[in-house]
């Protein structure tokens, strides 16, 4: 009986509605920070994901549990050992899906930053974007000498400039309790990262910072502040590119350089084929192939088969935790930047 409660208890912290102020005030903004500050210290002093050891874990314990299930002489035949894996593999799914609600998913419940800062949604017009556009140009063509110049870091330390970037950041949000940075980390599901496209994640159980491999090194600041913003408890994706963009204009040459590349792509996006292309042809040529190289990385280990399925159960994923917008989401990140004052004189 207990194992159904469990599971029914499960079901209901999924679908009961709770008011997005207690959430905030008694979770985002109180118990999360400390376990996010632990948990994440801990992780760091772990060399490998421990995101991995859990799946590895999760994958031979449901094997080991299957077998002795399907092997056990006494009780019913084959519907009967089949029901009772069943049952036992419910049990486990709603003990992990508890955790990750309160390990970090209940963020997903959080009010929307365009709630909680000074935004108005009539800057966020065309024009807008066209104009962000040709601001991410300017500063692609003058931030390209001086960022390749200083360099990259790439090992797996936490970033210390990104660090204190990201600090300030925070402050800017409001936040009293600063998140912990996670250093990158590779992850056995490296492989699906590359052929889904996938830059990076934010391990929900252990709090860790997750890289793909592949990525360019001008492209690895954005994409950790990128996660660092989830570990700080934005788990709306354009929230946390526009967490991840607000820490890197705070860095160095380097890191401003990163934010641009991005905020450049998602803003291009928008436009029309032939604004597009005049954006291309005021790139300096530096800056021009550093987006061609993020494009020939892309092609090259993408599959496509992988990445529409994967992107498409991502999608519903963010639907099912109230991201209305689902995947497209991070694009929102325009929106944010478009549509937020910090000061009167900004």
């Amino acid at each position: 009986m207990w194992r159904w409660a469990v599971v029914a208890f499960a079901v209901a912290a999924a679908l009961v509605p709770v008011p997005t102020m207690v959430v905030e005030r008694h979770y985002s903004s109180a118990l999360y920070p400390l376990w996010q500050s632990w948990m994440t210290r801990v992780s760091n002093l772990v060399p490998v994901a421990l995101l991995d050891i859990l799946i590895v874990a999760l994958v031979l314990g449901w094997l080991v549990m299957v077998y002795v299930e399907w092997t056990r002489r006494e009780g019913q035949g084959p519907i009967g050992r089949l029901g009772r894996i069943l049952s036992r593999s419910a049990v486990w799914a709603a003990v992990l899906y508890l955790l990750f609600l309160s390990s970090w998913g209940l963020n997903y419940r959080r009010p929307r930053l365009t709630e909680k800062l000074p935004f108005d949604s009539s800057r966020v017009t065309a024009a807008a974007v066209r104009t962000l556009a040709d601001t991410a140009v300017a500063r692609l063509n003058t931030l390209y000498a001086p960022a390749h110049q200083k360099g990259w870091q790439e090992d797996n330390r936490v970033d210390a400039a990104l660090e204190s970037a990201f600090a300030r950041a925070q402050r800017d949000l409001g936040d009293v309790r600063l998140a912990e940075p996670g250093r990158p980390k590779r992850t056995i599901l490296n492989p699906y990262f590359r052929r889904a496209v996938v830059d990076g994640m934010t391990d929900p159980f252990f709090l860790e910072t997750l890289v793909a491999s592949d990525l360019l090194p001008f492209e690895r600041p954005f994409v950790v502040a990128h996660e660092w913003a989830h570990l700080a408890g934005y788990n709306d994706e354009g929230e946390a590119n526009f967490v991840g963009w607000l820490a890197c204009l705070h860095a160095d040459e380097p890191r401003q350089y990163s934010a641009w590349l991005a905020v450049y792509s998602e803003a291009s996006a928008m436009l029309g084929r032939r604004d597009r292309q005049m954006l291309v042809d005021r790139l300096t040529s530096g800056a021009r192939g550093d987006l061609r190289a993020i494009a020939e990385r892309v092609a090259r280990n993408r599959s496509a088969r992988v990445s529409d399925a994967g992107w498409r159960v991502y999608n519903q994923y963010l639907k099912a935790n109230r991201v209305e917008a689902g995947a497209a989401s991070y694009t929102e990140v325009i929106q944010l930047i478009l549509g937020t004052r910090f000061n009167p004189n900004q």
